[in-house]
């Protein structure tokens, strides 16, 4: 699901440039009905800043708003919030199967006119 992967890379490109350094856990949990995405990260290594500077200015600012819009285009759910200890969560509820057209799944038969 290319909204599993887009949340993903956005995380990551989060904690390399926010938290570089930090320990990052990436799950993903298949049921079903629905896909559960969550990255977190802990709390970057103390000391000055060891990431690449210009990274970490780089970019639009509206990564995650971004990943919202798609979720919500999916009708799923995200949480995205900084953890008691210092670090960083995104956690994202999305449908298991969702339609890439607004064709019905099982077309109509046509109707023909009799001869």
């Amino acid at each position: 699901m290319r909204t599993a992967h887009r949340i993903v890379g956005e995380a990551l490109t989060n904690v390399r440039k926010h938290a570089h350094g930090a320990h990052v856990r990436v799950a993903v949990r298949y049921l079903p009905d629905q896909v559960r995405v969550r990255v977190s990260n802990g709390r970057p290594p103390a000391g000055p800043y060891r990431g690449e500077r210009e990274l970490a200015a780089g970019g639009s600012g509206t990564g995650l708003l971004g990943v919202r819009q798609r979720v919500d285009l999916v009708d799923g759910t995200l949480v995205a919030r900084p953890t008691e200890d210092g670090g960083f969560v995104i956690d994202a509820i999305l449908p298991a199967y969702v339609p890439t057209s607004s064709h019905p799944q099982h077309p109509t038969p046509q109707h023909q006119a009799p001869p």
